[in-house]
């Protein structure tokens, strides 16, 4: 690892060199003459004294450089069954023109613009015009709950929110509007504006007076054209809402100058994309993933975006995603770990996959949660090509470890993202705030500062963010992550510091009783909780999905399952329980609930999440335990 680890020391030791050249990558209105000011902010700020804008960087530059015939922008949506393809300049022009709408609503530099919409081009189209006028947008994923939509428009205040009349699943169609008026209606902040696209699918009535309809706007401005507003470095670019503990969702505040510079960066040397290359992140917008690698890296470094509006599985089947990638010339592939199993579970001989041509892809990426090893291996025997997990946040914003194969491909370790990357200083911490010796499990945490990219603050919250994030171990930032390092200086992720469970006086990872349960070869994906016992303090009981075609009985494949677990952790790990169920209750971003399956365990009062997929799945959650109680 010499050439590694000759850049992540110099990225630590002599930050102002090594992140100066790295914003080379970036064109600025005027280019910083440092890069970082410790006496801003909280911990530092990246780049103070450099403007710029992301929506120069990600469209204008490339036409000005004579590549506004390449294609930006490819749209693929099986639940519409439609297409749609956007060159460089037919972008920049899109969102010229609808930046102007937003400027004769009264958008300006410094407003907030929600928008609340699905997997459509013109959601892109809303985030860059704001960018472009130096507005800030905060994203919430389309069709969330209104009490959780009204929390986010009275903390962002936004001047205007940009909607759509619905988002569609692969069994139905979400009607945006009505949720949007409730929410409007419980917020104290009301907006000047709501802008809707209307889609075919299921169209929606406008609230006189309030409400504009997209097209017509975007009608009556064809020809027009917006300037790209020169923004502070340290400048906002977008807020996006992460659940708080409090119940009150945090909002993550991302500077631009550094999230351009890092993105510019990650692009090439995590995920090895070159400028005219394909790249298909399975994420969504309303989530970090889709806002970095969806909208905004690809097109800084010039390269296509996939946008797919549609599901790993059912839209209309586990090829789905392999079908994506032989039609648009797909080099890498990034979901997330809980796609990968959706698809194995479907189809767990990989046949869908051998119905494309799939000779063009060169890696597949995962990240959202910890890549079970099982499945990792399965892709790769599938598809040929490294499967490579990273591991970020929504603070951070890119990630916090990966391999870096653009720069030096390193060798895979199952279970593991790999190395930090240039700025993170990462640390495993015991409880009392001393360095864990190398191999045991602690708090992960990155030595202050963060690299540029990540957050610097909350929206209007600093003090929240320094209690959130700061204070818990003076001098370094909290991932709120267990897991431990290795000999060779892999990170392991195991689990939130929420999921470690104390059986007996032992501190044990549910991610690691995961990572035994997965390898069993019926299981399709599981998850592992904490329960509470009178005598061990917790004990562990996992829930397993199996892989479709299975026919065995569940108390057979259960029995194997306890069997496992014991072997390969121990009986100190007294895991004694594992139960089958049809689905595991996850957010709309693929994470699974474990901490609501715990609190239904254990008899606790708990709240529907705001972000969960499919409700139904806590019913057979709380069934399953009835009937082995």
């Amino acid at each position: 690892m010499g050439a590694y680890e000759d850049l992540h020391a110099r990225s630590l030791e002599d930050r102002e060199a090594f992140w100066l050249e790295a914003a080379r990558a970036v064109d600025w209105f005027e280019p910083p003459t440092r890069a970082f000011d410790p006496d801003q902010g909280a911990y530092g700020r990246w780049f103070p004294d450099g403007v710029v804008n992301a929506c120069h960087n990600a469209l204008d530059r490339h036409v000005d450089a004579g590549r506004g015939g390449q294609t930006a922008l490819i749209y693929d949506s099986p639940v519409t069954g439609s297409k749609r393809s956007y060159t460089y300049a037919g972008l920049r022009d899109e969102v010229s023109a609808f930046a102007a709408v937003l400027q004769d609503l009264g958008v300006a530099k410094g407003d907030r613009v929600v928008i609340y919409m699905p997997m459509v081009p013109e959601a892109l189209v809303g985030m860059y015009a704001c960018a472009r006028l130096g507005a800030i947008h905060s994203v919430v994923f389309g069709g969330f709950a209104a009490a959780e939509l009204a929390k986010r428009i009275d903390d962002a205040a936004p001047k205007v929110v940009l909607t759509a009349s619905c988002g569609i699943e692969p069994t139905r169609k979400v009607a945006y509007k009505p949720l949007l008026d409730q929410a409007i209606a419980a917020a104290s902040h009301k907006p000047d504006a709501v802008v809707l696209l209307q889609r075919p699918e299921l169209e929606a009535e406008l609230t006189p007076g309030r409400d504009h309809d997209w097209a017509a706007l975007r009608a009556a401005a064809e020809g027009r054209t917006t300037d790209c507003a020169p923004v502070a470095a340290t400048d906002p670019l977008y807020i996006l809402y992460t659940s708080g503990t409090t119940g009150t969702p945090k909002g993550v505040v991302r500077d631009t100058g550094g999230y351009l510079v890092a993105l510019a960066w990650s692009m090439k040397a995590v995920y090895g994309l070159n400028p005219g290359e394909a790249f298909f992140c399975a994420s969504d917008i309303g989530w970090v993933v889709g806002h970095s690698y969806i909208v905004y890296a690809p097109l800084i470094i010039g390269a296509t975006t996939v946008l797919y509006e549609g599901k790993p599985v059912g839209t209309p089947d586990a090829g789905a995603f392999w079908r994506v990638i032989s039609e648009h010339g797909v080099v890498a592939l990034f979901t997330a770990p809980t796609a990968l199993r959706a698809i194995r579970k479907e189809d767990p001989e990989g046949r869908e996959a051998r119905k494309y041509d799939l000779s063009r892809l060169r890696a597949l990426f995962l990240a959202g949660e910890r890549a079970d090893p099982p499945s990792i291996q399965w892709a790769e025997t599938l598809l040929g090509v490294p499967v490579i997990d990273n591991c970020w946040q929504t603070e951070t914003g890119w990630p916090i470890v990966a391999n870096p194969i653009g720069f030096e491909r390193l060798p895979v370790k199952l279970g593991s993202p790999t190395v930090p990357m240039p700025g993170y200083d990462v640390r495993v911490l015991t409880d009392e705030g001393h360095e864990a010796p190398r191999g045991t499990l602690g708090n992960i945490v990155i030595r202050l500062p963060l690299p540029p990219g990540c957050l610097p603050t909350l929206w209007n919250a600093d003090d929240r963010f320094r209690s959130a994030y700061l204070d818990g171990f003076p001098g370094y930032y909290q991932t709120s992550d267990a897991g431990f390092v290795d000999e060779d200086g892999y990170v392991f992720f195991m689990a939130r510091t929420d999921d470690i469970i104390n059986v007996a006086g032992h501190r044990l990872s549910t991610g690691g009783m995961e990572e035994v349960i997965a390898s069993h070869p019926d299981v399709a994906e599981c998850a592992v909780v904490g329960v509470a016992d009178q005598l061990k303090g917790q004990s562990p009981t996992g829930f397993v999905v199996l892989k479709a075609g299975v026919d065995r009985t569940p108390a057979d494949i259960e029995r194997e399952i306890v069997a496992l677990v014991r072997d390969r952790i121990g009986p100190v790990a007294a895991f004694k329980t594992a139960l089958t169920v049809q689905r595991l209750p996850k957010t709309r971003s693929g994470k699974i609930l474990r901490g609501t399956i715990q609190k239904i365990a254990d008899g606790e009062d708990w709240a529907m999440p705001a972000t969960i997929e499919d409700p139904t799945t806590l019913d057979e959650i709380g069934d399953a335990l009835a009937a082995r109680r």
